[in-house]
C-alpha cells in the first residue's frame, strides 16, 4: 500500500534528471501532430484546397489510433548497431525522430498546389512514424521508472503531459507566427521543423540514458513455454493456429487500409468494420484460450518435445510477440479482474469526452464569438495543463494513485457543473475563464492519474504493446461514445444545463469499477 508522503518530498521528486528526459520526449511526441496537423491545414488552405479536401486530409491521425497494432514490434525487434549502441527503447525514438525528420524536409518539396497525392503519402508516412514514436517514447517512461514506484510514476506522467502540450502548443505556434509576421512560407516551415526535430535527435544520442529493464528473460520464458506446448502437438493444430492468425492480421490490415477491392458504399461501411473487428477479437479469445488449455495439458504430458518446424517457429515468434502480451494480462490478473480494468479504462474519461465534443458547439449556441472562444477556451489550455498537470501530479504523490484516481475523477466529472452554470447565466467571460480553468485543471489531475495507472499495470516484459493496448481502448471509449453526444443535446432539445448534469454522473460506472480495483492496485504499488 502507498504510504502518505509530505509535500516537500514531492516537490523533490521532480529534481531527478530522468523527468528533464521524459519532459523533452514529451515534446518530441507532441510535435508531430503540428506538422500533420494545423500547419499543413493552414498551408492547405492558403493554397486554395476546399474544406472538403482538407477534412479528409485529417484522416492521416488513423495511424494515431491504430499504432496498437503494430506497438509489440517495439518490445521484440531490435534495430542492428543502434540498439548496441543506445539501447532498445533510445534506439528506437531516435530512429522514428531521423524518419520524421526526413519526412518534414520531404514536405517541403511538394508542391502542394499541383501534388496533393505525393503531399498525402509523405504526410501519412510521417503520421506513421510518429505514432510508432509514441510508442517508444511511453514504453522509455515506464521503464525508467523502477517498478511499482507509484509516486515516480505519477511525476513521470505530469512531465510526459507538460512536455506534450510543450511541443504541441508551445513550439506549433512558431510556424503561425514565422508566416504571419516574418511572411516565411511553408515550405520553409518545414525544413525549420525538421531541423527542431534534429535538436531532439541529439538530446536523444547525448542525454538520454536508456532504462535498465529484463525484458528478454520474460520473453524468452514466454517462447519456451510455447515451444513446449507446440512441441507436444505434432503438426496440424500449429499449423492451423499458424493459419488462422495469418488471417487476423491479414482481416485488421485490410479494414485500416480502407478495405480495397470493394465498392465505395462497402469500403464505408461501419457494420462491416464492426464485424470485422468482432470476428478478429473473437478468434483471439479463442486463440488465448485454446493456448491456455494446451498449456495446462502439456504441464501434464512430461513428453511434450521442443517445436521444431519452420510454422512452428514462426509461430512461436508471432504468438510472444502479439498474442502474449494481452494473455499475459489476463493471466496475471485473472480474466474478472482484467475485464473490470479494461472496462475501466473504456469509461473513465467518457464524461469529460462528451463536453469536448460538443464545447465549441455549446460556446457558440450561448453568444460568445470565435475571438472570445480561441482566446480562453484554447490559448488558456496550453499554461493550464502545464502548470495543473505538476499541481495534480503532487496530489497523487501525497495521497496515492488510487485516492488520486477516486478523486481526481469525481473532481474531473463536478467540473461539468461549472459549465452548466455558465449555460444558465449566459455569455459571461469571467464565468468562462472560471469554468475553463476548473475544467483544465480538474482534466489535467485525472489524466496524469489514468496516464500512471496504466503504466503501473503494464509487466515491464512487453510494456510498449500492453500500454499501447490500453491506452487504444481508453481512445475507443471517448471516439466511440462519444460521438453520441450531439444526439444526447438533440434528444433534451437544446438543454445544456440537463446535458452537463448527464455527463457529470457518466462517471460513475468507472468509479464503481475502480473500487473493485483498490486492492490489486495497491498490491503493485509501494
Amino acid at each position: 500500500m502507498e504510504t502518505p508522503t509530505s509535500w516537500r518530498d514531492g516537490v523533490r521528486y521532480y529534481l531527478d534528471k530522468r523527468l528533464l528526459t521524459i519532459f523533452v520526449f514529451g515534446i518530441s511526441s507532441g510535435f508531430p501532430a503540428v506538422m500533420i496537423g494545423s500547419a499543413v491545414t493552414a498551408w492547405l488552405k492558403d493554397v486554395g484546397y476546399s474544406r472538403t479536401d482538407i477534412g479528409f486530409f485529417g484522416l492521416v491521425f488513423l495511424a494515431y489510433s491504430t499504432n496498437f497494432l503494430w506497438s509489440p514490434v517495439a518490445d521484440r525487434v531490435r534495430l542492428p548497431w543502434l540498439t548496441r549502441a543506445l539501447g532498445q527503447r533510445r534506439s528506437w525514438v531516435l530512429m522514428m525522430q531521423a524518419l520524421v525528420a526526413v519526412c518534414c524536409w520531404a514536405m517541403s518539396g511538394v508542391d502542394l498546389a499541383d501534388d496533393l497525392l505525393l503531399a498525402k503519402s509523405i504526410a501519412l508516412a510521417l503520421a506513421f512514424f510518429a505514432a510508432t514514436q509514441d510508442i517508444a517514447i511511453d514504453a522509455y517512461r515506464i521503464d525508467v521508472v523502477p517498478e511499482g514506484d507509484g509516486k515516480m510514476m505519477s511525476a513521470a506522467s505530469a512531465m510526459a503531459t507538460a512536455g506534450w502540450w510543450t511541443g504541441y502548443a508551445g513550439l506549433g505556434a512558431a510556424p503561425f507566427i514565422l508566416v504571419g509576421r516574418w511572411d516565411w512560407g511553408w515550405a520553409d516551415m518545414y525544413v525549420l521543423m525538421a531541423a527542431v526535430v534534429v535538436l531532439l535527435m541529439a538530446f536523444t544520442w547525448l542525454a538520454a540514458s536508456e532504462p535498465d529493464n529484463n525484458r528478454e528473460n520474460g520473453q524468452q520464458a514466454a517462447e519456451s513455454r510455447y515451444a513446449r506446448v507446440l512441441g507436444s502437438k505434432g503438426e496440424a493444430k500449429p499449423l492451423a493456429m499458424f493459419v488462422a492468425l495469418m488471417v487476423m492480421i491479414a482481416l485488421a490490415v485490410w479494414s485500416i487500409i480502407g478495405k480495397p477491392g470493394l465498392a465505395e458504399e462497402w469500403r464505408a461501411s461501419t457494420p462491416l468494420t464492426l464485424f470485422i473487428a468482432m470476428a478478429d477479437l473473437a478468434a483471439l479469445a479463442w486463440m488465448i484460450r485454446t493456448l491456455w488449455r494446451w498449456e495446462s495439458q502439456a504441464v501434464e504430458d512430461a513428453s511434450g518435445r521442443s517445436a521444431s518446424r519452420w510454422d512452428q517457429r514462426a509461430l512461436i515468434w508471432l504468438l510472444t510477440t502479439f498474442i502474449e502480451p494481452l494473455a499475459e494480462f489476463f493471466r496475471r490478473n485473472g480474466v474478472q479482474l482484467a475485464a473490470s480494468i479494461l472496462l475501466f479504462i473504456f469509461l473513465f474519461k467518457i464524461g469529460e469526452a462528451f463536453l469536448g465534443k460538443m464545447s465549441v458547439v455549446f460556446y457558440k449556441e450561448v453568444g460568445f464569438t470565435d475571438e472570445e472562444i480561441g482566446i480562453y477556451s484554447k490559448a488558456v489550455t496550453w499554461w493550464v495543463t502545464i502548470v495543473f498537470s505538476i499541481l495534480g501530479s503532487l496530489v497523487n504523490i501525497r495521497y496515492g494513485l488510487y485516492r488520486g484516481l477516486m478523486i481526481g475523477g469525481i473532481a474531473m466529472a463536478a467540473s461539468n457543473l461549472m459549465f452548466a452554470a455558465l449555460a444558465m447565466v449566459g455569455p459571461s467571460v469571467p464565468m468562462l475563464v472560471s469554468a475553463v480553468v476548473v475544467d483544465g485543471f480538474t482534466s489535467a489531475w485525472s489524466t496524469v492519474a489514468f496516464v500512471a495507472f496504466l503504466s503501473v499495470m503494464c509487466n515491464r516484459a512487453f510494456t510498449a504493446a500492453q500500454y499501447a493496448l490500453m491506452a487504444s481502448l481508453g481512445t475507443l471509449g471517448r471516439t466511440l461514445l462519444a460521438s453520441y453526444s450531439g444526439a444526447l443535446v438533440d434528444s433534451l432539445d437544446g438543454d445544456w444545463v440537463m446535458f452537463f448534469i448527464i455527463t457529470t454522473l457518466m462517471i460513475t460506472p468507472s468509479l464503481i469499477f475502480l473500487t473493485f480495483l483498490r486492492v490489486r492496485l495497491e498490491a503493485v504499488l509501494k
